[in-house]
């Protein structure tokens, strides 16, 4: 080849390569959703870094593949007059000027599922309304085969969604030995499972399937029940995370068992939820304090899900949300309805006296909870929904909402979200935070929501403005392992999946 001839060759790849990088950055927001970049720059932003500190900014953060590769401070003024070096131009440059970036955050007790009341949807409906509530990673509790499946798509971007830790269930049917019960851990690790979602389980079981777990490396989280174990239980063997509250006021009620009626079954799920409203006001209050201390001192953990019990207090306020309006699926509303045969659906003659307890009981384990913290809990964020009529996404905000009701400042809620939920994963060096070197996983807020967490909702929220009611908020965009996703493209996409089931299901 001569040199006028490698001279025109190289010209041509030169070409090539700025003009394909012009067509990316002029590309329209909806055209590059849900595609790998090499380069993605966020400019003007400010920042909650998920470490508890104050928001600061503006910020420029560079991403590159899946890494926060620079974060850089400037000067508005010095910008304006071109006098700050700014980075150079990404592939996709998003303009975050006047609005908040947070970590992505992170659900510590999601459900991915793709079909309710025996009606299949596609598992899109659930994980494209997560990242569209700025939800990059999801624990999924009870996985199974389906799960780990769409965990390696998530992982592939070939299915848009978080990225899911899937956590096997536990126990299976006819466990009755502790060799049984360990057998069961090294089948989860051998068939990929990240960690164990424990349910119901005796004492003598529960000590060998821990011991196992360590063993095998695997993280626990546990729904106590009502059961022989409690909190103490988990103290003694070390789980990583206690799920609800279950166990926890039980292990401080004098005498062991809460004072249930003659006729109690826990497998009626309108006496279930009827009397666990009235279960915290029995915890004996100096006792409650001593479980509370031997769950800081064994790092146990507490992923309160305060959201998917609301509906006990407040039954109209959970079954008029305004969001139901365009993403209610049709299968879910069925499944929410009054039906002893769906778990959660247990409103059947529910009573004012029955919200009045549980008004009790919130107070009672708000303050609980706000008490581990401020002593130096770990206290996570769950949302368990797609039960007891709690959207998906929707519902980990509202749970964001109610650590602040409990009386958490919203940059420790925000904490609770990101940081602390990384930590309890064991992920606490890769995820969580706006920090160079992790994994680039962020959100882009229309608003700021220190102010009001509900400018995270996909529905936005009404605002005065220069004495002004104006409509806002909303995550404007979604970034997972560098990916970025344009939040209103993934809910139009959602509105037309529940538009089209409605449509069917006439």
């Amino acid at each position: 080849m001569t040199k006028p001839q490698m001279f025109r060759a190289v010209a041509a790849v030169l070409f090539v390569s700025f003009f394909t990088l012009f067509v990316v950055a002029q590309q329209s927001p909806e055209a590059v959703s849900g595609k790998r970049l090499k380069r993605v720059v966020v400019r003007g932003a400010t920042v909650v870094d998920g470490s508890g500190k104050p928001a600061a900014g503006p910020y420029d953060i560079v991403i590159e593949n899946d890494v926060i590769t620079q974060i850089v401070g400037f000067d508005p003024a010095a910008a304006a007059a071109g006098r700050a070096r700014r980075p150079e131009k990404g592939d996709l440059d998003i303009d975050a000027a006047g609005k908040y970036v947070l970590p992505g955050l992170i659900n510590l007790h999601g459900h991915a599922h793709d079909s309710r009341s025996g009606k299949p949807w596609p598992v899109e409906y659930v994980t494209k309304l997560w990242l569209a509530c700025g939800i990059t990673t999801v624990r999924e509790a009870w996985s199974n085969a389906k799960i780990l499946e769409y965990r390696d798509r998530s992982a592939a971007n070939t299915l848009a969604a978080p990225r899911i830790f899937a956590y096997g269930g536990f126990p299976a049917p006819n466990l009755n030995t502790a060799e049984q019960v360990r057998q069961r851990v090294r089948d989860l690790k051998a068939a990929g499972y990240d960690g164990i979602k424990l349910y119901t389980i005796d004492r003598d079981l529960m000590a060998a399937m821990m011991d196992e777990a360590k063993k095998q490396g695997m993280r626990v989280m546990h729904h106590t029940g009502v059961e022989e174990t409690n909190a103490w239980d988990d103290i003694k063997f070390g789980t990583t995370s206690i799920e609800h509250w279950y166990g926890i006021p039980d292990a401080a009620i004098i005498g062991g068992r809460q004072n249930f009626p003659s006729d109690y079954n826990y497998n009626d799920e309108v006496h279930r939820f009827r009397y666990a409203g009235r279960l915290w006001r029995e915890a004996d209050p100096e006792r409650l304090s001593k479980v509370l201390d031997g769950m800081i001192e064994a790092n146990v953990a507490w992923n309160p899900t305060l959201v998917i019990y609301e509906a006990s207090r407040d039954l109209q306020r959970a079954q008029t949300n305004p969001a139901f309006a365009d993403y209610l699926h049709p299968a879910l509303e069925e499944f929410f309805r009054p039906n002893p045969s769906n778990h959660g659906s247990y409103f059947i003659g529910w009573s004012t006296t029955d919200e009045t307890f549980w008004k009790e009981n919130y107070r009672i384990w708000m303050k609980a909870l706000y008490d581990f913290g401020t002593r130096g809990g770990m206290i996570g964020v769950g949302e368990d929904a797609g039960y007891i009529y709690q959207l998906y996404g929707f519902g980990l905000i509202r749970e964001l909402e109610l650590h602040q009701e409990a009386g958490f400042h919203p940059l420790t809620v925000v904490k609770h979200a990101t940081v602390n939920n990384a930590t309890i994963m064991g992920k606490g060096d890769q995820i969580g935070r706006v920090r160079v070197g992790y994994k680039a996983d962020l959100i882009v807020v229309n608003g700021n929501p220190l102010e009001n967490f509900k400018v995270l909702y996909p529905t936005g929220t009404d605002m005065v403005r220069d004495g002004k009611v104006v409509h806002g908020g909303g995550i404007e965009w979604t970034i997972k392992d560098g990916i970025p996703f344009h939040v209103p493209t993934l809910t139009a996409e959602v509105r037309e999946i529940v538009s089209k089931a409605r449509s069917e299901s006439k």
